[in-house]
């Protein structure tokens, strides 16, 4: 009998992410609906909008069940509506189910909350989590923060940040330099780890005596 339940509440579940509202506009479009493995293809100021995603491009292509994934190319501009994340990139994949979302390509990701800016070539956002991870040429600006690495992960909801690969942190004339830092934006403490180098700046003093 619990076994019965359980798998009611599981198909219930699955039922309710399914119905999610999806509305679409575009130049033209290409396609069928109600198959599973169709594709619909929007071209020409495609833009999409879910209960928590907003996506704008010249080609957007949705498929699977309900449209469970979407596909975006070109001039690519986006906003989550849940955690107030603002995009840009070259192309998107970003599945409707899990919540996550693949950007590739010359990538600016805005946290208008926070304030904190990040650019990489490839970065994966779990709207879940609010978790993102930034791979390649990873640039992220903060208050005095400016940081650099090969590879990061910015988690929104406790505002940590770790950053490695010729990883360094910049807080106004103070450079910081390691194969791992770890920066609390809240408090600005900072942590580093390997091969560890850095440079401080003293402020002048005028002595009035």
């Amino acid at each position: 009998m619990k076994k019965i339940y359980l798998s009611l509440i599981i198909v219930l579940f699955a039922s309710l992410l399914y119905a999610e509202k999806i509305s679409f506009s575009a130049s033209s479009m290409t396609g069928q609906t109600g198959n599973a493995n169709a594709v619909t293809r929007l071209v020409g100021a495609a833009f999409v909008q879910t209960q928590s995603m907003e996506i704008a491009a010249e080609l957007i292509e949705m498929s699977g069940e309900n449209y469970r994934y979407i596909k975006a190319e070109g001039n690519i501009t986006g906003k989550n509506l849940e955690t107030n994340m603002e995009f840009t990139c070259d192309s998107l994949e970003y599945d409707r189910v899990t919540k996550i979302a693949v950007l590739k390509g010359d990538v600016s990701l805005k946290d208008a909350e926070n304030d904190v800016k990040a650019e990489a070539q490839i970065i994966e956002y779990n709207q879940e989590t609010e978790v993102a991870v930034l791979q390649i040429q990873v640039k992220l600006i903060q208050k005095d923060n400016t940081c650099n690495g090969a590879y990061a992960v910015y988690q929104k909801k406790n505002q940590m940040l770790e950053i490695s690969g010729n990883a360094q942190v910049r807080q106004k004339d103070d450079v910081f330099r390691a194969q791992q830092i770890s920066l609390n934006m809240k408090t600005q403490e900072i942590s580093l780890t390997g091969n560890v180098k850095g440079s401080v700046t003293q402020e002048a003093t005028n002595d009035s005596r």
